[in-house]
Order: structure tokens, then C-alpha cells, then sequence
């Protein structure tokens, strides 16, 4: 990566990570942090003294809504509209193991049809549907697995 690319990327991390604190003021609450996007995979991050619960590990509530962000912010990343609006329409979540220290979540981007189809479809009517997945890390392995449907408005 050049210079003049990794200051471009550095700047797009930021400007994901003051929208989320902008749009969602729970995520700068709970400490959020854009800590990679490479056009595939974004990683969320949120600090353990922030999201703690009575047990010393992550909250279930942080560890739902860290995920429910890795989703809208690689959605909001993906469109690259930035007048578009996106909201969670539905979601699951499974507790796997308790996650100890940092918490971490990856989302990956689709793959390329079901992004295409996507897009076609927002570009034609101004609403479309799609469905991520996000993993929480915990121990080596996932702690938390999400889906989530998320819609897209223009």
C-alpha cells in the first residue's frame, strides 16, 4: 500500500468510525473502534472496561450491539451513499462461550452476487434488502455468532 493509499485508508477508517459515534451515540459509549476494512472484512473493536459485565467478561448487550454495528457499518461502507439510511429488520444471536478482554467482531462481506443483487435492487427502487454475518472472537475461536437482516433506504 503507498503513502497517499494508506492515508486514504486511515481516513476512511475514521470517517466510519465518527459516523458510527455520530449516528449511534451507544457506540461511543461502549468505546468503539474501527480497527481494519480491507473491501472484505471489517473488524469492530470495543474495550472489556467499558463493557464488562458482573463476571468480568463481556455483556451480552455490548456483545449484541458490537455486532449489530460491524453489520450496518460494513453495510454503510459497502453502498458508499452516504445519504442512504440503513436499519436492522431482524437478527439472531448465539452466545457460544464468554469473551474475555477486547472485544472483536468480523464482519465479511457477502459474496459478490448477493452484493450485486443488492445494489441493482437499491439503485432500482431505492430499498433493498441483505443479510450479514458477524463473528464476535473469544479465545481463539468465536464467542458470538450473529446474523442480522439489514435494509437500506434511500
Amino acid at each position: 500500500m503507498t503513502h497517499q493509499a494508506s492515508d486514504s485508508h486511515a481516513a476512511l477508517l475514521t470517517e466510519t468510525g465518527d459516523y458510527l459515534h455520530r449516528q449511534i451515540p451507544l457506540s461511543r459509549a461502549m468505546g468503539v473502534r474501527v480497527q481494519t476494512y480491507d473491501g472484505e472484512t471489517l473488524t469492530l473493536t470495543a474495550p472489556a472496561e467499558l463493557n464488562h459485565n458482573h463476571l468480568g467478561t463481556a455483556f451480552g448487550g455490548s456483545l449484541s450491539a458490537l455486532a449489530t454495528l460491524a453489520g450496518y457499518g460494513l453495510l454503510w461502507l459497502e453502498l458508499g451513499n452516504r445519504d442512504s439510511h440503513i436499519v436492522i429488520r431482524r437478527s439472531r444471536i448465539h452466545y457460544l462461550r464468554p469473551v474475555h478482554g477486547e472485544l472483536r467482531a468480523v464482519c465479511l462481506r457477502p459474496a459478490a452476487e448477493v452484493v450485486t443483487a443488492f445494489k441493482a435492487k437499491f439503485a432500482r427502487v431505492g430499498k433493498a434488502r441483505i443479510t450479514l454475518g458477524v463473528t464476535v472472537e473469544a479465545d481463539g475461536g468465536n464467542g458470538v455468532e450473529f446474523e442480522g437482516e439489514y435494509v437500506a433506504l434511500r
